[in-house]
């Protein structure tokens, strides 16, 4: 008489919880795009809202105040959104309202501008390092700026960051998972800056968005991975 022997069953695969890699990179990214803004702002030769030649010129009397300020840039912009993000993950069990409705605006508003708008100062730099025709290169600059899609673009741009960083800066204040001055620094710095003359009160407002944004860093940090989020799931 045949005996089957019992095949030992293979364990299951472990699963790498990688939640405390996501809830601490969220803390770290959180201030850092507002305040490279802002030290990109002073460092700018250029005034915000300067014609396009008047830009070029800037460039050309000091192109590595340029190219530091496009780097800076770049941080800012690879950095808001993950920002956000952060943000509205910090306050969303406190706020969910709040939070849910900021995020989407202020989302909409960035993915909108840094996908659809021109970049004049990454323009002027070319112009100036190229030589290329200043008065070519200006007409191609009102040519895409005057194009309704990116006039709806710097519209929702300019909303997703006063309006929606408020409500998401609100939305941190009343959850409670920060301290209370955190929100309302990310509601002052987000409201006042694109309006603040001059660019030493510019990059003071950036700053204070910048504390704001450390509302959510110090939220993150608190938390346990339990709270940040579900366990993986394993087969």
């Amino acid at each position: 008489m045949n005996r089957r022997t019992a095949e030992p069953t293979a364990a299951p695969p472990s699963v790498r919880d990688v939640r405390g890699f996501w809830r601490i990179l969220l803390a770290v990214v959180a201030p850092v795009p507002m305040l490279a803004q802002a030290i990109g702002t002073l460092v700018s030769p250029a005034d915000a809202g300067a014609a396009f030649q008047e830009t070029v010129a800037a460039a050309a009397a000091d192109q590595q105040a340029f190219t530091a300020m496009q780097w800076l840039n770049s941080v800012f912009v690879i950095g808001l959104i993950p920002a956000t993000v952060a943000v509205a993950w910090a306050a969303r069990r406190g706020a969910p309202r709040l939070a849910t409705i900021g995020a989407v605006v202020a989302l909409t508003g960035f993915l909108s501008g840094f996908g659809l708008l021109p970049d004049d100062h990454a323009l002027a730099l070319a112009t100036t390092r190229e030589a290329l025709d200043l008065q070519a290169m200006t007409r191609l600059d009102g040519a895409l700026w005057a194009m309704p899609v990116n006039g709806l673009a710097s519209l929702l741009f300019i909303v997703g960051l006063t309006i929606g960083l408020a409500l998401l800066g609100t939305a941190l204040w009343r959850s409670r998972v920060a301290p209370a001055w955190t929100g309302i620094a990310l509601i002052a710095g987000a409201v006042t800056h694109p309006f603040l003359p001059g660019a030493a009160l510019a990059a003071t407002g950036l700053a204070v968005g910048a504390v704001g944004f450390a509302g959510a860093t110090v939220a993150l940090l608190r938390l346990r991975n339990e709270e940040f989020d579900l366990p993986p799931v394993r087969p």
